[in-house]
């Protein structure tokens, strides 16, 4: 069988299980099944594949039929300018949270030698990106999860910044080390029982990375009682949000002693990312 024959054949199976993206996918899979990138796809349609990368490509097809999302399948995600090396014990980076990196970068950008603490780290994308674009910048970051950990240790190899960052086991309440003069965390925030409605690709990412408890503020409050004793003194907090937490959330830092700088909105135009200063 050829390339293009294997294509359509993957497509019609994704398309038979309701995957909107079926043709892209397929080309993706077959990129990862070969080897090769999407351009030598293009010009090498006739070409016959193995039967070794055409099982393999099955394989793949039938997973991502099941709804299993790309990303895992590719084991990677561009994000903000790079590429990081992603499983199923992270989130997969998504260009939303893009905006946390674009805001921490616009408001320290006359700013030097910044240290830096990421809550809940997972694949390393955000704090990693940041010290990619901040040559002098040094970076710590918190999870809970080994799995995870070792991913962000990954990536530090990968975008070289493994010299400037320093990683430790940990849920927030009990990490007391060192003061920082910016803190970033994308929490989990999803209400409990609002899992079960979420698309069925994010099923298949951690739920401990998703779930916020009951009311979706559980672990941001955390986050937001730790962050007014790790940060520094008119230290930054920068958090991603649900769209419909804007509220309480601005409740639960002015309590905190947190400023409210600036409400950010994503791409689809919803309050995503909230900027406040330590005063007091």
């Amino acid at each position: 069988m050829n390339i293009q024959s294997a294509l359509k054949k993957g497509q019609s199976i994704l398309k038979g299980n309701n995957i909107s993206s079926a043709q892209l996918d397929s080309e993706i899979l077959m990129s990862k099944a070969i080897g090769k990138d999407k351009k030598f796809l293009i010009l090498n349609l006739n070409q016959l594949i193995t039967k070794k990368n055409f099982n393999y490509f099955n394989f793949l097809i039938q997973e991502r039929a099941k709804n299993k999302p790309i990303a895992y399948l590719t084991k990677k995600k561009d994000f903000w300018k790079y590429e990081f090396i992603i499983n199923e014990n992270v989130l997969i980076p998504r260009p939303d949270t893009e905006i946390l990196v674009e805001q921490v970068l616009k408001l320290t950008k006359n700013k030097n030698q910044l240290k830096i603490l990421d809550i809940g780290i997972g694949s390393g994308c955000i704090l990693m990106s940041i010290l990619k674009e901040k040559k002098d910048y040094l970076g710590t970051g918190i999870d809970i999860s080994n799995k995870s950990l070792k991913i962000s240790q990954i990536n530090s190899h990968k975008l070289g910044v493994k010299n400037r960052l320093k990683l430790y086991k940990s849920n927030i309440d009990n990490f007391n080390y060192g003061k920082y003069d910016l803190i970033v965390s994308n929490p989990p925030y999803i209400r409990k029982n609002f899992l079960k409605y979420l698309d069925k690709d994010i099923s298949f990412e951690p739920r401990h990375a998703l779930e916020g408890g009951l009311d979706g503020l559980s672990e941001i409050r955390k986050v937001i009682n730790k962050s007014s004793e790790l940060v520094k003194k008119n230290g930054y907090l920068f958090l991603e949000i649900g769209f419909d937490q804007t509220i309480k959330i601005k409740k639960i830092l002015k309590h905190k002693g947190f400023y409210i700088k600036k409400v950010v909105k994503d791409l689809s135009n919803h309050d995503r990312c909230i900027i406040s200063v330590k005063f007091r």
